[in-house]
């Protein structure tokens, strides 16, 4: 994931109430800082707004750390319930058909949205551990069914989706 996720206030004293609020108390974060509780109060009331190098890089750290599962986890659970997600793909893809239709694997370059709930399915699977082979075939699964069915409109007798020869493969939310 890029740096798409990290959005953070860029004043110090944003930052500085943003910790406080995490870590519960001015106490904690001037100790997670290295500073005094009083310059942790004195950020928070905009009485110094502008902190050292060195304290700037660990405010910057220490916010980051924090901010971006947050960000993540709210962008994947609106992926999982609203938006979906995007696979692109380039890769082998061949299926499984009745005879007389053209089922010959190819290379194939493919971005295609699906819905939420295989971007739930997959969410889910690399939550429980699940391997790159299961995710795998989850993806090749919804690819079937949004790509080649078109969501039931056509290519109904298809049976299985063969995803091989995997040269990228990207999820983005």
């Amino acid at each position: 994931m890029s740096n798409a996720f990290v959005r953070t206030s860029k004043s110090a004293p944003a930052q500085m109430r943003y910790l406080v609020k995490q870590l519960k108390g001015t106490k904690a974060v001037a100790q997670t800082l290295r500073i005094s509780q009083r310059t942790v109060e004195r950020y928070v009331k905009n009485q110094i707004k502008t902190p050292r190098p060195d304290l700037a890089a660990r405010l910057e750290r220490e916010v980051k750390t924090r901010w971006q599962p947050q960000i993540r986890a709210k962008a994947r659970q609106k992926a999982a319930t609203t938006d979906g997600i995007v696979i692109d793909t380039r890769a082998r893809l061949g299926y499984t058909a009745p005879i007389g239709s053209t089922d010959q694997d190819r290379i194939r370059h493919l971005t295609v949205a699906l819905p939420p709930q295989y971007a739930d399915r997959l969410f889910t699977a690399q939550e429980e551990g699940a391997s790159d082979r299961q995710l795998q075939e989850i993806a090749a699964e919804a690819l079937r069914e949004v790509y080649f069915q078109d969501s039931g409109r056509r290519a109904g007798s298809l049976e299985e989706v063969r995803f091989t020869d995997i040269e990228h493969l990207e999820f983005q939310l």
